[in-house]
This record gives C-alpha cells, sequence and structure tokens, in this order.
C-alpha cells in the first residue's frame, strides 16, 4: 500500500498518542493521552499513513530563540518516530525533507532538537550546537573565594508572587545569548516548573539590589531521604539559575550554602561558560561533568545569515556545499555586516571560505570557532577569509539550551 505523508489532524491524535507511547517506551507516560499528545497539537505534526494507520512522526514546534543578541524563528523538532515494522524504509528522511520544505517556506531558518542518537541526525546535516554541565556538591563545601554584596538580599517567595520577576529577569539574562528560547507560560510550566511525585514542589528564591528590583533567581526542589548522610541527607535539585551580573551569582550560592541539612546540591543544566568555578575556593567540588546538550541546523543559509546578531563588522563571500536535504541552500552568499546588522545576497562570486552545512552550523551558533574547523580541515578557505569569518561569527557567550521540547 502507498504510503501518504500528511499534517496530523484532531482525529489523529489518539494514534499519535499510541505511536509515541511505544516508540519512547512510555518514558512520557502509557496510554493515549500522554505528554507529548498534551504538549503538540496537530498542525505541528507531519506523518507518514499506512492507509489510515499513523505509522511515523515528525514534529516541528514553533520557537523563538535568542541569536547573539536578535530573535530569531526556530523549528524545535520533537517527537520523531517510526513503528519498528515500517523502518528502515526512508520514511524519516521523507518527512525531514518534507518539514524543512515547509520551514524554509514559512520562514524559520533555523532547527534543533534532543537527539535521541547523534547517529540519525549527523546524517540529516545537524550539529552538536551546545554543551551542558553537571554540579553536584556538598553545601558544606559551597566556599566561596569572596563574600556576597551586603546589597544584595537572596529572600524565598511564592510563585504567584514572584514569577513576573523571574520572567523579567530571564528575558533580560538571555538577551544577548544563543540558542535559549522565549519561554511561553507553557514551556515555562513544562521545564522549569513542572512538577511531579518525584520531584516535589518547586520553591523559588529571587536576589534583589538596594532598590528592590530584582536581580537574579534560582528555582529548584528541594527533597528529603537522597543523600547517604547522617546529617544532610537532603537534595536540593536546581532547575534555573539566573543572574545580571557576577555579584548575584555569587549571592545565590551564599543562599544555597545556608541550606546546613543539604548534604547534595545538584545542577543537570549549566552552561559551558557558567562561572561558578570561579567563585569557589575548591571549584574541584563540583564534580563538575559536560554532554551534548541540543543539536542544531540551517535550514535557510541566506535568511539564518541574515536575521543573526552579529558583535563585529566586516564582509565575506562563503559558500555552502551540497546539501541533500535542503538544496536551496547551495553556492555562494555575499555577507556584509555593518553597525551588526547583515545583508546577504546569493553571488555567483568564487566563494572566500566554503562550508558543509553541519560546519556552517557549528560555526553560525558559535558551538565551534571557524578557526577550529578550518584546522580540523571541516571547511576550505585561506588564513585572511577564515580569520574574518571567525571575528564575524563569534558570539557574546556560549551558546545553551536548558529547555526540554
Amino acid at each position: 500500500m502507498t504510503i501518504e505523508i500528511r499534517r496530523a489532524t484532531p482525529e489523529d491524535m489518539q494514534q499519535f498518542g499510541s505511536l509515541t507511547e511505544y516508540v519512547y517506551a512510555g518514558a512520557y507516560g502509557f496510554g493515549e493521552d500522554n505528554l507529548t499528545t498534551q504538549a503538540n497539537q496537530p498542525e505541528w505534526l507531519l506523518c507518514a499513513f499506512d492507509g489510515s494507520k499513523l505509522v511515523a512522526s515528525y514534529g516541528t514546534i514553533p520557537f523563538t530563540m535568542r541569536a547573539n543578541g536578535n530573535a530569531m524563528a526556530l523549528g524545535g523538532v520533537t517527537t520523531v518516530g517510526t513503528l519498528p515494522e515500517y523502518r528502515r524504509r526512508g520514511l524519516q528522511r521523507t518527512l525531514t525533507e518534507k518539514a524543512f520544505a515547509q520551514q524554509h517556506e514559512a520562514g524559520a531558518a533555523v532547527t534543533a532538537l534532543w537527539a535521541s542518537q547523534a547517529a540519525i541526525y549527523q546524517r540529516y546535516g545537524y550539529c552538536a550546537g551546545s554543551v551542558q554541565g553537571n554540579y553536584s556538591i556538598d553545601t558544606v563545601d559551597i566556599n566561596l573565594l569572596q563574600p556576597p554584596d551586603p546589597g544584595l538580599s537572596v529572600t524565598r517567595c511564592s510563585l504567584a508572587d514572584g514569577f513576573e520577576d523571574i520572567r523579567q529577569i530571564y528575558r533580560e539574562f538571555v538577551s544577548n545569548r544563543f540558542l535559549y528560547l522565549h519561554r511561553s507560560k507553557p514551556l515555562w510550566n513544562n521545564n522549569t516548573l513542572n512538577t511531579d511525585q518525584n520531584s516535589g514542589p518547586v520553591h523559588t528564591a529571587i536576589c534583589r539590589n538596594s532598590a528592590g528590583e530584582g536581580v537574579g533567581y534560582v528555582v529548584y526542589t528541594l527533597n528529603s531521604n537522597k543523600v547517604t548522610h547522617r546529617a544532610r541527607a537532603q537534595e536540593i535539585e536546581i532547575r534555573d539559575l539566573t543572574w545580571l551580573d557576577i555579584d548575584v551569582c555569587r549571592a545565590l550560592w551564599a543562599f544555597l550554602a545556608r541550606h546546613d541539612l543539604v548534604g547534595r546540591v545538584v545542577w543537570h543544566k549549566v552552561p559551558l561558560d557558567d562561572p561558578t568555578p570561579e567563585l569557589l575556593m575548591e571549584p574541584r567540588l563540583l564534580h563538575a561533568q559536560h554532554t551534548e546538550g541540543v543539536w542544531f541546523r540551517v535550514v535557510d543559509v541566506a535568511r539564518a545569515l541574515t536575521e543573526r546578531g552579529y558583535c563585529a563588522d566586516g564582509e565575506i563571500v562563503l559558500g555552502v556545499t551540497a546539501d541533500r536535504l535542503s538544496p536551496w541552500n547551495e553556492g555562494a552568499y555575499h555577507l556584509s555586516v555593518a553597525d551588526g546588522v547583515a545583508e546577504v545576497t546569493k553571488t555567483s562570486r568564487t566563494a572566500e571560505i566554503t562550508f558543509p552545512i553541519k560546519s556552517l552550523a557549528s560555526a553560525f551558533c558559535g558551538y565551534r570557532r571557524v578557526a577550529q574547523l578550518a584546522h580540523w580541515g571541516l571547511l576550505d578557505g585561506e588564513a585572511s577569509a577564515t580569520a574574518r569569518a571567525d571575528s564575524l561569527f563569534a558570539t557574546i557567550q556560549a551558546p545553551h539550551c536548558p529547555d526540554n521540547f
């Protein structure tokens, strides 16, 4: 029977829930009305049908992300799955091609996802777009090199009282960063503020300056009997820690250190450039580990280069090699940046530096420096062109996305 590719309808959502329940082995709940059906809308889902049977799915959530000071539309790829009896037939490649074409037409230039297997998505031109850290430290080991500013105070508050302050602090914190998402209320609720039986209630504490203005916050859970310690058996799990200057970061860690019954503070989604190790007397006691974060791809090169923020002015002609999933990307582009604003035109001129689409994505979001990619042989270009591109693609902060989708 011929496989049909089309958008899902409300009538298809029960089948979609059944498919994701099986493909993800109940990770998002059992039954047709699991978290995947609750968090997705039919118009976001491109699906493959064998007759009336839904056999593969590919979701794209419309997000807005930060891009080095600018806002950009981002397609958040999610719920990618195929029933095992329909695998090895190229269904996901077909769904990806169609999804990229639709995203290109809709004006979203970049896409990102949390990869179940890196091998799948590297074939599709994705690069690892960020690194996330993990901390685990006993409160008795949170010894700061210098005390927090006495003009700052950290006070717990209810979510109802503090949410607007927290949301505004987050907006300011991410304004010049890369890959952070503009958080809608559902995105807040599904990640930072999510509660379940295992995590317990979510607590919030806001740091304020002497004028009473919110300048940082920490969102966390607090649970007993999580640590094997006779005197400090409690655990704090940080959900989000956001600060507008380094003194605020120091004050938030001092607040956490005052939890004398807590034997372990853990934080699972730490930005790569988090300054906490610079604040501690013994940073080794954070037991820091790093893993891959979100995966990233450029779907529309011209639009992406135009919409991104830049730290330096200059111009260059860059080329993009064969891109089978997004063939409209192939060719040369003249990129000119003046006062941080880019103008991009496709050109017949010879490219000064040539990127495979995966390498371009890596440089674009600041995950790898252009010079580093050139040194590894992952792009082609003379040293002078590499240096100019390196300057143009530099980012203010390391890329990071703390939100699952």
